[in-house]
């Protein structure tokens, strides 16, 4: 069984400390870090997952924030591969609430939009309110707020943008319509990651990722052991197991009220499944609306 990156702590949360996020500022990713970490930290502005995980690697930021999915828009399944080539701790987590608007400059109306531009799990969160619009052309971009501040900068008078409040607000943008994601609902799970383990002593929630063989039953028999064991099964995602057709490596998050049942169960999944690594232990996060 391996774990992830042992080492020393770096600078607790509630420091003086630097955060890769994914976009620039006003991102939900840059209003997840400040929600999670208890003083505002310093933020590294990355334009990719790829971009953000190299910062972290490279020791250019203590934590790095990543979405890992949607209630909308489901899986980010490429940031699965990021936390398998990376190796990185997952310390902790947090439950957004995403409220999109779309966004455009002061004076425009929604029938001069011609365009919309957006992220594109933004993109997938609003498709509903999208396919309303006869003939937009949608436009794929790095980031929610690039979108909104590249409205503004280069004055695209047919162009809106999908983004949150904090991006009206910096680049003086005009809400046209508010809340338009697909449910009202909609919230980003984020992971928060570090390149070293920390002990987190209210922990109760773990994500692990396993290799099962290609058997009748092998997987049932690894899913049970949880059952058995009084362990909630909260998430399951399985992506491929690159270079080995019909193979797949198994990520699953799970929850206990007992350490001593989850040690238990990890014993016997020892037994039972490959390459069992713990991508982080750490406490369940709250979701409210």
């Amino acid at each position: 069984m391996k774990r992830t990156s042992p080492a020393a702590s770096p600078s607790l949360p509630n420091g003086n400390v630097t955060v890769a996020i994914q976009g620039i500022a006003t991102s939900f990713h840059e209003v997840a870090a400040h929600t999670y970490f208890k003083k505002k930290p310093h933020t590294r502005e990355c334009l990719s997952f790829h971009e953000l995980c190299e910062t972290l690697q490279n020791g250019q930021a203590h934590y790095a924030i990543m979405a890992i999915e949607n209630s909308i828009a489901g899986s980010i399944l490429p940031n699965y591969f990021l936390l398998q080539q990376y190796h990185f701790a997952i310390v902790g987590e947090l439950y957004l609430p995403i409220h999109m608007h779309l966004l455009a400059l002061p004076g425009t109306s929604l029938r001069q939009i011609k365009t919309i531009e957006s992220h594109p799990m933004a993109i997938r969160q609003c498709s509903d309110f999208i396919q309303r619009l006869p003939g937009i052309e949608i436009r794929e971009s790095d980031d929610t707020a690039l979108s909104a501040k590249r409205v503004k900068e280069l004055k695209l008078t047919h162009t809106a943008a999908i983004a949150n409040e904090y991006a009206a607000k910096k680049y003086g943008l005009k809400i046209l319509e508010k809340r338009i994601e697909t449910h009202k609902k909609n919230f980003t799970r984020f992971l928060v990651l570090t390149k070293v383990h920390e002990t987190i002593h209210e922990a109760n929630k773990a994500s692990l990722c396993f290799e099962v063989a290609n058997e009748v039953g092998s997987l049932a028999d690894a899913l049970q052991t949880f059952k058995v064991n009084r362990i909630n099964l909260s998430k399951i995602q399985s992506i491929p197991v690159i270079g080995k057709p019909s193979e797949y490596s198994i990520h699953v998050d799970v929850e206990w009220k007992s350490r001593k049942h989850y040690d238990q169960a990890l014993r016997i999944l020892l037994r039972q499944v490959r390459n069992l690594t713990i991508l982080g232990e750490y406490k369940k996060a709250t979701l409210k609306f």
